[in-house]
């Protein structure tokens, strides 16, 4: 299943990595598009990690890059490969009518905004799942399965000090337990969309990211999180950059009638505020305001303190330099202190002793 530079493309799979809003390019030079970064952009938990705590260059992706979509509407994006009119679905409906058997998975990112935005990221199996493995775990697992293993790494390449100081060198995140998500599972495709706003914490930090995005460049790369020996070295899925992104050029999602949704509040300003605030201000960002809300209503200090707490492993906070950065960055007014008595409570719902290395914002 492994990709190669040196194997031929199917022509659909061009037509699809060419048909979106925003350009397919090369890694190296992809302003105003996106690109496949190396696998050896990304960190991952090595065969022995475990025991040493040592993580190994990603390599090459289980899946290949198939396209990227840059989309707004009226009302959230969501079950996008539902769509027998979407571009991606069209592709594949086509494909399977030909004979072909192509398996695509696709991430969809709904970013909190009054416009709706997502960013879709699709890949493409041409060769069934491996019986047993992590990704055949996924596909046929239940959704407690799902939350506790897809994984997601973001790299800032370029940016604004403001950003890449919110964001991290590189954060890692269980996107089921630090976000919502919606995992939809068809004959040839699973998607699973991924409700930004749904996190007090990634709310706002995307918030902020999305008044840059214009000059950020971005590696999100996912995979499924290896817990036991057996599961070890971890793999790749599959990885996007992207780069300057134009809110102005996001294709137009039409939302079929029969799936009209509700829209995502947008972020509440008095809440952007303090967020703001305590970036710039990180020593007088202590006290959570108490008109702080969610999107889906008020949100005490308690609840954004859990919450971060569920999404977080052991090995992201006992990272020095993790901790370090949460504290200058006022992420510990937002999320909570990390103190022993959280990271032994997370250890203890979900991870193995001794992970202790990687690090999280959200």
């Amino acid at each position: 299943m492994d990709c190669s530079n040196g194997e031929v493309q199917h022509q659909w799979m061009e037509d699809v990595k060419a048909g979106g809003a925003v350009p397919f390019l090369d890694p190296d030079n992809c302003p105003i598009g996106w690109a496949t970064p190396p696998g050896d952009t990304f960190m991952v938990r090595g065969p022995e990690y475990l025991a040493t705590k040592v993580k190994i260059p990603g390599g090459e992706y289980l899946l290949k890059p198939l396209g990227f979509d840059w989309m707004k509407s009226p009302a959230k994006i969501c079950e996008v490969l539902n769509n027998k009119s979407h571009r991606v679905r069209k592709a594949i409906d086509d494909e399977v009518s030909r004979g072909n058997q192509p398996f695509v998975w696709a991430f969809n990112l709904q970013l909190p905004s009054k416009d709706n935005y997502s960013a879709i990221f699709y890949f493409v199996s041409l060769e069934p799942v491996p019986e047993g493995s992590l990704m055949d775990q996924f596909l046929k697992g239940d959704e407690a399965f799902r939350k506790s293993r897809l994984k997601l790494i973001a790299n800032i390449v370029r940016g604004p000090w403001i950003v890449r100081t919110a964001v991290g060198e590189q954060a890692i995140c269980i996107l089921g337990r630090a976000l919502t998500c919606k995992y939809t599972h068809g004959s040839n495709f699973i998607e699973i969309d991924v409700d930004v706003g749904s996190s007090i914490v990634a709310n706002a930090i995307v918030h902020l990211a999305f008044g840059y995005v214009q000059t950020l460049t971005v590696d999100l790369a996912f995979l499924i999180e290896g817990q036991t020996e057996s599961e070890l070295p971890e793999r790749l899925l599959g990885a996007v950059r992207f780069s300057e992104l134009n809110p102005g050029s996001a294709g137009v999602y039409e939302v079929p009638s029969e799936e009209q949704q509700e829209s995502v509040p947008f972020l509440p300003a008095r809440l952007w505020q303090g967020f703001s605030n305590m970036l710039h201000n990180p020593g007088n960002s202590r006290e959570p305001s108490s008109t702080s809300q969610s999107t889906n209503g008020s949100l005490h200090k308690e609840d954004a303190d859990e919450n971060t707490r569920e999404s977080l492993h052991k090995e992201d906070v006992d990272d020095n330099t993790a901790g370090s950065s949460l504290k200058e960055d006022g992420y510990e007014s937002a999320t909570g202190s990390f103190d022993k008595e959280d990271t032994e409570e997370n250890s203890n719902r979900s991870l193995h002793n001794g992970d202790a290395d990687e690090n999280t914002k959200w």
